[in-house]
């Protein structure tokens, strides 16, 4: 393999790599683990392969020039399959925050866009130099960027309306589709194309985590505070005449005994883990990581069992008492869960 083969693969492939680990150096509060990064960057690998395949048959289907289809067609599939793996995340609760959604969505992106470039390289060995500086600064971190920005607008939607169902993610998937397409409108004029996708992106990206960073802090602080309040309220033996508690004497009418008493031990459980993440978070904003301890483990094995002795309509009815929105359920899944 010659040096000018190495150079320009180097040239083509490091800055989306960069880029990510960029990302995630600036996660002051490291939610998203190296491996989760792996798990989804093999996931946009797959998905590369996928639409190469999928690609190809489609362009000799439809009996298209590969110029039209790559500005039409291309980025609808494309974005499709990058979309699927962060729509995975989301529902899974995998992802909490947009800081997280960024470096997961680009992840996925960075996995594509690799094998996408080193497939244009077999292709194309002698393209040039140049080409490879606007496939790594444009092509690669428009994939990246694109299915970042699907991820934070899928999220925010899911949050707000936590019952739309994939309905919430139309929204970015059509920005995705749209800018994907926009770039790839601009392949006669490579360069305008690769700087307008560096004058909008990192900015872009800045923004957000500073957002997210704020909103973390600000989330700890709130979250902090009110579980500590439920749990001081359980601990306390005053707990039977606070709105949840009389909530949860309530529920005496509806379930035995034995369910109301465990209804009580996973909210207290529930409560103690959340306090438990947010220190956690805390820790690792200051720089230190903190191992899941045996202690942790074992309450996250008698929450498993409670579920199932309180059963889908108990958690139902804990639910207006936990506040389980996205979120909540993220920071249990950080924990280890």
């Amino acid at each position: 393999m010659s040096l000018d083969v190495v150079s320009d693969a180097l040239v083509g492939l490091l800055p989306v790599v960069l880029f990510l680990l960029l990302l995630l150096w600036l996660d002051s509060y490291k939610l998203v683990s190296m491996r989760l990064v792996l798990a989804v960057m093999a996931g946009g690998v797959a998905a590369a392969v996928a639409c190469y395949h999928a690609n190809g048959w489609l362009v000799g289907r439809l009996g298209l020039d590969v110029a039209t289809y790559s500005r039409y067609l291309g980025p609808l599939v494309e974005e499709a399959a990058k979309g699927l793996i962060v729509v995975a995340l989301i529902r899974a609760h995998r992802v909490g925050f947009l800081v997280d959604a960024a470096i997961a969505g680009f992840s996925v992106g960075a996995g594509f866009a690799i094998v996408e470039n080193l497939q244009y390289q077999r292709l194309l060995p002698d393209a040039g130099l140049a080409t490879w500086i606007v496939r790594g600064f444009g092509t690669a971190i428009m994939h990246g960027g694109a299915t970042a920005i699907f991820a934070m607008m899928g999220l925010t939607l899911q949050e707000k309306a936590e019952r739309a169902g994939f309905a919430a993610f139309a929204p970015g998937y059509a920005f995705a589709v749209v800018l994907h397409s926009a770039f790839n409108h601009l392949g006669a004029s490579p360069r305008a194309a690769t700087l307008a996708v560096l004058l909008v992106l990192p900015p872009l990206m800045i923004l957000v985590f500073q957002r997210s960073e704020r909103a973390v802090g600000n989330w700890l602080g709130r979250g902090f505070d009110a579980d500590t309040a439920m749990l001081e309220s359980i601990n306390s033996g005053r707990f039977a005449d606070s709105p949840t508690g009389r909530y949860l004497e309530t529920l005496r009418r509806r379930f035995r005994g034995p369910v109301v008493a465990d209804l009580l031990c996973y909210l207290r459980l529930h409560t103690e883990l959340a306090l438990r993440a947010k220190g956690v978070l805390m820790m690792r904003e200051n720089g230190f990581e903190v191992p899941i301890d045996d202690a942790t483990r074992d309450k996250f094995a008698e929450m498993d069992y409670l579920e199932g002795s309180i059963g889908k309509t108990g958690l139902l009815a804990l639910k207006p008492m936990l506040h389980m929105s996205h979120r909540d359920l993220w920071q249990l899944h950080m924990l280890g869960k």
